[in-house]
């Protein structure tokens, strides 16, 4: 027996754990996150209350499983595409990658990027996993900087010279220029308003199509950006 070989008990262990996520899944579609129960997940799956805290302890213990495996599967779509840097897709290629990631499962996207639930708060190593999406932005903006560097006597952004006292968020890249810090953050805070707006329903009725409004708001960020059109 290797090392990574699962005894029928752990493999048994694995997969009721699993079934207890695809159900937990099925009532955040429903009812939203707030409401999920491990109860009622114990009653679909014909087992007691106490039998199923056996395999997770406690509410917050499978939203946490959860939104671990949800940013997982987003940094590594990331990472996937970043492809070692390489075949750096850039910042065009990473939004395309955001955006069919978030319609592929908006419940999921929701989970992590949309109301926090009350009264749950992450562990740490949520945040190391978050850190590696932020990683490979922060790369590429850093690529980009470098493809087009500053016009000389240009005055710096306001906000670069606040970034340039306020990078603790970027730590996996401590000598990136403040400009990438604020090209990094523009591209993740106006993408994830589009993106929000539209998993919510609010562009329903407004006549306009959402994938070219995010291909529009792309195009602006990668050729209008003061880092990126210098």
């Amino acid at each position: 027996m290797t090392g990574t070989t699962r005894t029928p008990r752990e493999r048994y262990r694995q997969q009721v754990r699993e079934e207890v996520k695809e159900k937990a899944w099925q009532q955040i579609a429903g009812s939203g996150a707030s409401a999920l129960s491990l109860n009622a997940i114990a009653k679909q799956m014909g087992m007691s209350g106490p039998a199923l805290y056996r395999y997770f302890a406690n509410r917050d213990e499978l939203i946490t499983e959860l939104i671990r495996d949800a940013y997982r599967s987003l940094a590594d779509a990331f990472i996937a595409a970043d492809g070692g840097g390489a075949g750096r897709p850039g910042l065009a290629g990473l939004a395309r990658v955001l955006r069919y990631w978030a319609l592929e499962d908006p419940h999921r996207y929701f989970l992590i990027y949309g109301t926090p639930v009350p009264g749950y708060h992450a562990p740490q190593d949520i945040t190391a996993i978050s850190t590696e999406l932020m990683a490979v932005l922060l790369e590429t903006c850093v690529a980009a900087g470098a493809a087009a560097p500053p016009t000389p006597g240009a005055e710096p952004d306001p906000f670069d010279r606040h970034l340039a006292d306020h990078r603790e968020w970027a730590a996996s890249h401590p000598d990136a220029p403040p400009s990438a810090l604020h090209l990094a953050l523009t591209f993740w805070s106006r993408l994830h308003g589009v993106l929000s707006l539209e998993l919510a329903g609010h562009f329903t009725g407004m006549g306009l199509d959402p994938a070219l409004l995010y291909e529009a708001e792309v195009d602006r960020i990668v050729t209008s950006d003061p880092l990126t059109a210098r």
